[in-house]
C-alpha cells in the first residue's frame, strides 16, 4: 500500500504479490515430500501450457512431483477493457482460479522424526508401513538435505558441494538404494522349503561350519567358524545358519527360489505412488543367459539362499516383503496419500488398501513355525537380535541380515575393524509387531555399518518403541490427525 500511493516516484518499478513454498520441517522426510522448484524447458514440455500460464515452480521430486497435478489446481484470467491510462473500464470474460488440493499423508511426523534421529549420521534407510493398509508410517533416507534451497533456484556451489558429497544426500535409499538382503531372506527360504515340501520343520542337519557340493572342493562358509552344531529349520532362522540354507536352496533349485520369493515382491518394484522406484533384482537361469550370456552355475543358487550373489532388494522392498509375511500372504501396494482436500474443502479419504497378490499357504503351520522363528530371533535366548528384546513390553518378529560388500579368499577371515568402512558389511534388519496382530512392518538398512544385529536392529526398536508408546496411545481420529502432520499444501 505504501508503495502504491508513492509508485509516481518509480517510473517502471512494480511490486507484485507471489506465493512460495515452504518447508517448515526443513530436511525432515524430503526424500519423501521432494520439492518443487522454478519450471524449465524441459518441464513445459511435459505439462499443458494452457493449464501453466502464470505458473513459476513445479514439483521436481517425491510427492511433489507424483502428485504435481493434483497439487497445482487450475489458473484463473480475465480479460478486460483498459483506458489509455491502464485504469480498467470493465471486465469483459473471467475465469476464476481453481487451488489445488492438499494432500494428507499416512507418514507420522513424529517416527519420521524418530527413524531419522535414530539413523544418525549414518547412511540408511528405514521404511515403516501398516501392514493392514499399506499406508506407510516412516520413508527415512539419510543423509538428508534442505528442500527450501531449490525453492527459489540454489547456488551453483551448494549444488555442486551436493552433487559431489561422497555420502550422496540427494540419492533415495529407501526407493533405489538396492543392496543384498543377506539373511533377511531365510525366514522366506524356509517358507519356500516348508510350502514346497522340501522340508519339515523338525528335519535337522548338522552344520560343521561350512558346505560344500558333491565333487567339488570349494567350501561355502558359515557365518560361524565352527558351526552351529544340529540345526532344525527354526533354529536356523534364530541362529541364522547360512549351512541350513546352503542346503535347501540346493535341494529347491534357482527356478523355485525365483517364483517363490517373487511372490513376495522381490524383484519387482512395489508399485508405489512415486517416480523412479527400483526394482531390485531376483535372479533366474533366464536372467542370467539374457543379461551376461552365461549358463547359471550350481554354487550361485548356494548364495542366492543367503540373499547374497546376484540377488539385490530395496529397503522398501524389504518392509513390503515382512508386512507380507506378517499378514500370512496378503501382498499390498504401499501408499502415502492419507486423504485430500479439494478446493471447496470437501474431504475424501484416499487410502483404500490394494491387493496386489494373494500367497495361498500350503500349510497354515509352515507359516506359524517361521513366524515364531522370528520372534525368537528377537525374544529367545540365542537369537541375533535378542539384545533388541530385552525390556520390550510387546512381542516383535524380526530377523538380521548382513550383506557382504566384497569377496574374501577361502584362507581368509572377514575382521570389520581392518577393513575401511566402505568396504564392510552393510547391515539389514527386518520385523514386525506385535506378533499375533501386526500393526507395523519395518525395514532398517545401514550402508557399512556391519553387523545387523548391532547396527539396523536397535534402530528398529527405537522406532517400535515411539510407535506403540505414542502413536498407537491415541484413538483413531488421534490417529489420523497425527498422519496429517506431513501434509504438502496448496501448489504457488
Amino acid at each position: 500500500a505504501r508503495f502504491s500511493v508513492n509508485r509516481h516516484r518509480f517510473p517502471g518499478a512494480d511490486v507484485h504479490a507471489r506465493l512460495t513454498r515452504s518447508y517448515p520441517l526443513g530436511a525432515s522426510a524430503v526424500h519423501l515430500l521432494g520439492y518443487v522448484a522454478s519450471m524449465n524447458e524441459e518441464d513445459l514440455q511435459r505439462v499443458d501450457a494452457a493449464e501453466y500460464r502464470g505458473t513459476t515452480h513445479i514439483g521436481k521430486t517425491g510427492v511433489e512431483q507424483a502428485y504435481e497435478a493434483l497439487l497445482h489446481g487450475k489458473p484463473g484470467f480475465q480479460h478486460v477493457e483498459t483506458n489509455a491510462g491502464g485504469r480498467i473500464l470493465r471486465v469483459l470474460e473471467r475465469s476464476d482460479p481453481v487451488p489445488g488440493s492438499n494432500i494428507y499423508l499416512t507418514v507420522d511426523a513424529s517416527l519420521q522424526a524418530v527413524a531419522e534421529r535414530a539413523l544418525g549420521i549414518e547412511n540408511g534407510a528405514v521404511v515403516a508401513v501398516d501392514p493392514a493398509t499399506g499406508g506407510l508410517l516412516a520413508f527415512a533416507s539419510t543423509p538428508v538435505y534442505d528442500p527450501n534451497l531449490f525453492v527459489d533456484g540454489i547456488d551453483s556451489k551448494s549444488y555442486r558441494l551436493l552433487l559431489a558429497s561422497p555420502e550422496r544426500p540427494l540419492f533415495n535409499r529407501a526407493l533405489n538404494g538396492q543392496y543384498p538382503p543377506g539373511s533377511t531372506v531365510k525366514p522366506f527360504v524356509g517358507l519356500a522349503g516348508l510350502e514346497l515340501e522340501h522340508t519339515t520343520a523338525d528335519h535337522e542337519i548338522f552344520c560343521p561350519g561350512w558346505y560344500r557340493l558333491a565333487g567339488r572342493e570349494r567350501r561355502y562358509r558359515d557365518w560361524k567358524k565352527w558351526g552351529h552344531g544340529k540345526v532344525d529349520l527354526s533354529r536356523s532362522i534364530v541362529e541364522s545358519c547360512d549351512v541350513y540354507y546352503y542346503g535347501l536352496a540346493q535341494q529347491m533349485g534357482i527356478t523355485e527360489l525365483h517364483d517363490y520369493l517373487s511372490l513376495f515382491g522381490f524383484g519387482q518394484r512395489t508399485g508405489i505412488d512415486l517416480h523412479g522406484e527400483s526394482a531390485g533384482l531376483m535372479p533366474s537361469e533366464e536372467w542370467k543367459r539374457r543379461s551376461k550370456g552365461q549358463a547359471w552355475f550350481p554354487g550361485e543358487t548356494l548364495i542366492t539362499g543367503i540373499g547374497q550373489g546376484f540377488t539385490l532388494a530395496t529397503p522398501l522392498q524389504l518392509a513390503m516383503a515382512a508386512a507380507t509375511l506378517s499378514t500370512r500372504g496378503v501382498r499390498l501396494r504401499p501408499q502415502i496419500v492419507l486423504r485430500r482436500d479439494d478446493s471447496a474443502n470437501q474431504s475424501s479419504m484416499d487410502l483404500v488398501p490394494e491387493t496386489l497378490d494373494t500367497i495361498a499357504p500350503n500349510l497354515e503351520t509352515n507359516w506359524q513355525t517361521v513366524i515364531n522363528a522370528m520372534a525368537d530371533v528377537v525374544h529367545g535366548p540365542k537369537g541375533t537380535a535378542r539384545r533388541i528384546g530385552v525390556g520390550a513390553t510387546y512381542r516383535i518378529a524380526g530377523k538380521t541380515g548382513t550383506a557382504q560388500v566384497f569377496g574374501i579368499a577361502q584362507n581368509e577371515e572377514y575382521d570389520e575393524d581392518k577393513v575401511d568402512k566402505k568396504l564392510r558389511d552393510h547391515a539389514l534388519f527386518i520385523a514386525f509387531a506385535p506378533v499375533d496382530n501386526p500393526r507395523i512392518a519395518l525395514a532398517v538398512l545401514v550402508e557399512n555399518g556391519g553387523s545387523g544385529s548391532k547396527a539396523a536392529a536397535p534402530i528398529a526398536r527405537k522406532v517400535l518403541d515411539h510407535y506403540f508408546q505414542q502413536v498407537l496411545d491415541e484413538d483413531d481420529e488421534q490417529l489420523i490427525l497425527t498422519a496429517a502432520d506431513l501434509s504438502v499444501d496448496k501448489n504457488p
